[in-house]
């Protein structure tokens, strides 16, 4: 049903990532495909890494830890934006179109009224994204 399973990840914030990361090598194991971790950063230093280069050596080693804990195939991707925070929804548009992904799945927050002004993440990739997209909360 499923060739390839996106899930975006934000380093900063992993720890919080633990439904959907589960769920997405749940459903990897299930359809026997490969999951591609994709995280976003920037060309200026973050609390995360201080280059693009070392932000994706973090995602690798993040990558690694999660296919050996799960016994899933997955790789990293990578990608630079100019401002993560206002970018990010184009930037996982951009991705799921360059990993070849046909399901995303990706970890959201309990909605609240900001979401009526400022949609979600989730939302607005599954608008406008032709792979289905599975939004795990908490």
């Amino acid at each position: 049903m499923f060739t390839r399973i996106m899930t975006p990840v934000d380093l900063a914030h992993k720890d919080e990532l633990e439904r959907a990361l589960q769920c997405s090598a749940d459903l990897a194991r299930h359809y026997d495909v490969p999951v591609v971790y994709v995280g976003v950063t920037t060309e200026q230093p973050s609390s995360v890494a201080h280059t693009p280069k070392e932000y994706a050596g973090k995602l690798e080693e993040f990558v690694s830890e999660q296919t050996e804990k799960h016994g899933i195939k997955g790789t990293a991707h990578a990608m630079d934006a100019h401002d993560p925070t206002t970018d990010l929804d184009d930037t996982l548009l951009r991705a799921i179109d360059e990993v070849g992904a046909d399901l995303v799945v990706m970890a959201s927050h309990v909605p609240n009224i900001l979401d009526y002004v400022w949609p979600s993440n989730g939302g607005k990739i599954a608008e406008h994204s032709k792979a289905s997209v599975m939004v795990v909360r908490g």
